[in-house]
Parts: C-alpha cells; structure tokens; sequence
C-alpha cells in the first residue's frame, strides 16, 4: 500500500500501490467490484427468499451478506487479496454443498454457475494448484451427489425448499454477470501486462543500446587516456633522460667537489621529477591491476640507505633530525623481491613524513620481524612530529589525488597520490598499511613484508665481472635507433665511457636497411621514430632470411612505461626493454646478459 490506512477507509486508491504488480493490481480491483456485485445480487437474494419465508435459504443468504461486508472492510484496510480470496472460495464452497445437499437437495442451472465461478476464480486469484484444489473440491462431492441422486438413494430429515421464478432469475442473471466481469477483468488485466511487458522489453533493448554506447565510449575514453599517458610519458620522459643520463656522464667523469654538489643538485632535482611522472604512470598501472612485481635479488640495506639517502638532504635543509635504524641481521641477507616497489612505498612515505613536518624528528626503522623456513619477516616504521592527521581523516588520506584539507594542499602542496599509491601497491601483495596520528603530534605508519632469503653470493665479485665485462666491450658492435639528437648525444657519451663507438640510425626504416648490410652483436631500439616505429623494424628484422641478423638482441629504449609495454616489445619479437631514463648500470647488465647468451 502508498501508505498506512484508516480503519475507515473505503477506497480503492488507498490500497494500489506503485509496488504491487498490474496483476495483483487487477487481482485487488476485481475483489473491491466483485463484492459490490455479489452484494447487491445477495442482498436481492435475501429479501426475496426472506418474503417467501424460507428459513435455511434466508439464513444462508444472510450468513453470505454479513460474510461479504466483512471481507469487503479487511479488503479495504489490509488489502491482503491472498488471505480474502481463500476466505471467498471456502464461502463458496461451504454454501455450494449446502444448497446441494441440504438446502435445495438439487443441481440445478445455478449449481452448475457457482462451480464455474470457483474454477474461474480459483485459478485467476491464486493459481493453478489452488484452483485446482477448489475446483475439485467443488465438482467432486456434486458428482457424488448426482450418482446417488441418479439411483434415487439420497435421503435426509429435512425437507428441501424451493424458490420462485424471481429468486431464480436474480441468481441465474448475478451469476452470469460475475462470469462476464471474471472473464472481461483479467483479459483486460493480461493485455495491461502483455502490453507492459512489451514496453519494457522496447525500453530494456533502448537501455542495452545506452549501455553497449556508454561501454564504447568509456572503452574510447580509456583508450584516449592510455594514449595520452604514453603521450606524455615519452614528452616528458625524454627530455629527463637527457637531463638525467647527462648527470651521470658528468659524475662518471671524476668532477670537482663543487661540480659534484651542483650535480647532485640537478640529479636529485630531475629524479624528483620523474618521481611525480611515475606517480601518475604508477597509478594508472595499479588501477588497470596490471602491476607486476619482481623477484630479484638485493640488498634491504642499501634499498633502504639509498632512499633516505636522497631524502635526508631535504631532511636538513628543513632543520629536521633524521634518524634511520636498520637491524643489523638484515645487512647480513640478501633478500628476493621487487627494491623498486618497496623504495617506492618507503620514498612516498618518507617523503611524505618531511613535507609535513615543519620542526622536530624524522625516524625510518627497519626491523627483523621473525623467520619462518626460508623466509624473513621485515617491520618497516615512517613516523614524524608532523601536523598529524584527524582521525575522521585517516581513511581519506589514502584516496588519490586526495589531502586531508585545501587549506593542506595550498600550503604543503603535492599531487596527494603518493599515500593512495602505497596503499595500492600493498593491498595487490596482500598487504596493509597500518596508520597512529595525532593532530599537533605527529604520524607513524607501519607495515611489515615477507621475503624469501637468496642463496649468499658475493656482491663485490658480482660488480668486479660486471665492471670487467664492460672494459672489453670495446669491440661490441652495436646499433642504436633513435632519433633525438639530445639521446643520441648522451647515449655516445655514455657508452664512450664503456669504449663502445655506436652505429647510429635516425629511424626504423634505417635500421633495417644498416641490419641487412652490417652484423651487429645488438641493437638499442627506440620506440616512437618517423618513417617506422621500433615495433615495426623489430619484426622487420626478425623477418631476415640470414638467421644470425635474424636473431640479433634487441633491447627497446622506451619513454614510453604504461603497464602493457613488455607484452609489446616481446609480441614484437624484441628481448628485453629498459625505460627512459635508465640506470647505467641496469643497461651495462642488460647488454652483458643478452651478448653473453648469443656467444
């Protein structure tokens, strides 16, 4: 019902409701008319029979008029159709049976017009196995009746009544009514629904089309956002591999003291930088769920040393104290996981702890936890004397592109991704981030990692082969596509350092065109060239009929870093990538490993 009815009410609007369906709608009005009906016939009923002053008949008509009034006001006040209809049919069926067997001890025209209302009703009010129920229950005593009849073996006390010609015609007449208005409600009643049904069947193929061109527009739409990230990635990224890889030919070039802190400066500078463009890239990739974490050996220690390191400098320069305290037990392991996404959580938290921290201390502890077999559990701690955090923000803070307040973003500024991205980067480990704030106090936030413990190898020979593996590399012939002038300039100075003397190729078409001519021992492949792109001349080459240029190593130098790129350069047919800008030494290793498998 629309709403809780008076005890009085005695209107139908008041009892529909927006809820209930056409059917049990049709259901409701055919009992609030249906009884109008059937009271107006019974009541004619009872003065007529009442005037010929037949008792059972007058008792039975007055019995059925007090019963009709009854359920007509439970109708109107709950409007439970259900529980009424059943209280009809067992009326009807009670008063049925006693006009047969008692009161008229007959079967007549009128006998025959009350079964077929019940079966009508029956079925149409409260479906097939009730109406079948009662249709039984009507017709089957009415059969035995006749049997008995048929041999003239029916006998009671009392003696039956009879009726005249008017009390007849009344019935005959009501009843032929009802059967008219059963059969004329519900059809209108199924073509309503069949009609609705159909309109919203019009109405579900209108929404699958919005929704299949809503799907086609997001799909385009986060296509567009895929291609202007790698848009920008390679804008932005290039320019900084420039300003970066130039930094580490300058420091490789044994400067003076000064030189040194101002390129350190521009190093650290330009990192932070790339920091904010790997943070946006980051996100992008945690959100697809296309983050893939590494299993590589390092050492916790210097993972650790170098990213406070390069913080500790902003540290000081705000008159902050930072305090690191790493166990002893760990400088002793080398671990296996992913360093860059663990400096990548603790960068973000660290540097979240100095930007908001305007006087006071600075702490990073990282502590053995517990071992399990092969196995070691590190707690890693970030707490300041910061600005803190209100409680009622501490689920917010973790929200991306999200600070606790404007007033905090204005004064502190920052992109607020860097808490939502550690949040991300533990939730995908199976991880969580555990957060105690006091506003005014300061903030700690801790997590712990689990890490399975390498096999000890002596890092000093690893870095001796790798250094004396570079000094022979003067005779590696080498092709490098790339068309900036910039890289290609910082590229020859940085491998002059390795005594390599490139082969240069300004686009995809000219590499082809030098791979077929000349034998390389690996080519340097950039990405996004004019004439064509790196994905194509990589399967250009794999395509050549020599079978030793055929399967040169090729390492794609890329800008580019969205989370699908190494199943694009492998589909390409390419071994391996290294993005832009690159850690020398990541790419020395690369090249060693991929000459080294060739030879």
């Amino acid at each position: 019902m629309n709403r809780k009815v008076s005890f009085f009410n005695f209107s139908l609007n008041n009892i529909l409701s927006k809820d209930q369906s056409l059917l049990d709608q049709a259901r409701i009005r055919l009992l609030y008319y249906g009884f109008w009906i059937v009271g107006v016939a019974v009541f004619g009923l009872f003065i007529s029979v009442y005037f010929q002053r037949q008792a059972l008949l007058t008792i039975t008509a007055g019995i059925l008029l007090v019963s009709l009034l009854v359920l007509f006001k439970y109708l109107t006040y709950r409007a439970n159709w259900k529980q009424i209809s059943h209280a009809v049919l067992i009326i009807a069926t009670i008063i049925n049976l006693n006009n047969v067997f008692i009161a008229m001890q007959k079967v007549d025209i009128i006998t025959v017009q009350v079964i077929l209302l019940v079966i009508l009703f029956s079925y149409y009010m409260i479906g097939q196995r009730w109406g079948l129920f009662y249709s039984l229950l009507n017709l089957v005593p009415v059969m035995v009746f006749l049997l008995i009849s048929y041999k003239g073996n029916y006998s009671i006390a009392l003696r039956p009544e009879s009726v005249d010609q008017s009390t007849i015609i009344i019935s005959i007449f009501a009843n032929f009514i009802l059967i008219i208005y059963i059969h004329s409600h519900f059809y209108g009643a199924f073509l309503n629904n069949i009609r609705e049904l159909k309109e919203n069947g019009e109405k579900q193929v209108e929404l699958n089309a919005e929704l299949e061109l809503a799907i086609e527009k997001a799909e385009k739409s986060s296509r567009i956002k895929s291609e202007f990230l790698a848009t920008m990635s390679h804008e932005i990224r290039t320019p900084l591999n420039a300003i970066i890889g130039m930094s580490n030919v300058m420091l490789m070039a044994k400067p003076r003291p000064d030189q040194v802190e101002n390129l350190d400066v521009l190093k650290f500078s330009a990192n932070n930088l790339m920091a904010i463009v790997n943070d946006v890239l980051d996100f992008n990739k945690i959100e697809a769920g296309k983050v893939i974490f590494e299993k590589t050996r390092f050492n916790l220690v210097e993972v650790v040393e170098n990213i406070c390191g390069s913080e500790k400098i902003k540290a000081e320069q705000k008159g902050l104290e930072f305090m690191v305290k790493i166990d002893p037990l760990l400088n002793e392991k080398t671990l296996i996981g992913d360093p860059t996404r663990l400096g990548q959580i603790l960068f973000n938290l660290v540097s979240n702890a100095i930007k908001f921290t305007q006087a006071g201390n600075i702490w990073i502890k990282a502590s053995f936890h517990e071992s399990q077999g092969n196995n070691i559990t590190v707690n890693f701690v970030v707490k300041d004397t910061g600005i803190g955090i209100d409680q009622r923000n501490l689920e917010s803070i973790f929200e991306p592109f999200t600070q606790e307040s404007i007033t905090t973003t204005r004064q502190y500024g920052g992109t607020g991704m860097g808490l939502a991205i550690v949040k991300r980067l533990l939730e995908l480990q199976g991880l969580q981030m555990y957060v105690t704030s006091k506003v005014g106090r300061g903030s700690e936030f801790s997590f712990s990692m689990d890490f399975p413990v390498a096999a000890a190898i002596d890092d000093a020979d690893d870095k001796n082969t790798l250094l004396n593996y570079a000094e022979s590399f003067e005779n590696l012939r080498m092709l490098i596509a790339e068309d900036n002038p910039v890289n290609v300039l910082l590229m020859k100075k940085l491998l002059s350092k390795w005594r390599i003397k490139p082969v240069i190729a300004n686009n995809g078409q000219h590499v082809i065109e030098l791979a077929k001519e000349s034998d390389f021992d690996i080519i340097l492949m950039d990405l996004q060239m004019p004439v064509m792109n790196g994905f194509d001349a990589a399967m250009e080459i794999r395509r050549l009929q020599d079978p030793r240029k055929a399967l040169t190593p090729i390492i794609a130098l890329t800008a580019a870093a969205l989370y699908d790129i190494r199943a694009q350069v492998l589909k390409a047919g390419m071994n391996d990538y290294v993005s832009k800008p690159f850690k020398p030494e990541e790419l020395l290793e690369k090249i060693q490993n991929l000459v080294a498998a060739v030879h």
